[in-house]
């Protein structure tokens, strides 16, 4: 299993940045390969992505998430198996550290491939630096999700 460890400082208010994050669905206008990102309710995902040509589809599962602070995932069906983190840590009113951490098992060849070539930590910044451009501009925040999901709950709103 590979690790992978990227920040970058966003220049929005905390509560954006998190808000902005917790928008999955807009997930594929930032990160490459992404194709879709369905929200199937509270704490579970469907992606549909391309890694070097070869289709993948997989589920996630928001196992502890808490308000403008941190957001850790895991795969849990499909093609792809990974787990991470994402935490927002507030700099000043205006500026935030978003910092991802992604364990990420290679299951293909093209996939093992990229992985040495160093393809999956060049697309995780990239997609952070993304990230950083859709979220400065405006992206497409219009709230979030303001819940909060500990492990072994079913993650009621607050």
């Amino acid at each position: 299993m590979s690790t992978v460890k990227e920040a970058v400082e966003v220049e929005v208010p905390l509560r954006v940045a998190y808000g902005q994050w917790t928008q999955f669905e807009e997930f594929p206008k930032f990160m490459e390969g992404v194709e879709e990102v369905r929200q199937l309710d509270d704490r579970h995902n469907h992606w549909t992505m391309s890694i070097g040509g070869v289709r993948r589809e997989f589920d996630t599962e928001i196992v502890d998430q808490l308000l403008d602070d941190r957001i850790t995932w895991r795969s849990v069906a499909g093609d792809t198996r990974q787990r991470g983190s994402v935490r927002f840590e507030r700099i000043d009113d205006t500026n935030t550290r978003v910092e991802l951490t992604m364990d990420v098992e290679p299951t293909g060849m093209a996939e093992k491939g990229a992985d040495a070539l160093g393809m999956i930590d060049r697309r995780v910044k990239g997609d952070l630096r993304r990230f950083k451009d859709y979220v400065e501009s405006g992206g497409g925040e219009v709230g979030g999700w303001r819940g909060r999901i500990r492990p072994g709950d079913a993650g009621s709103p607050l």
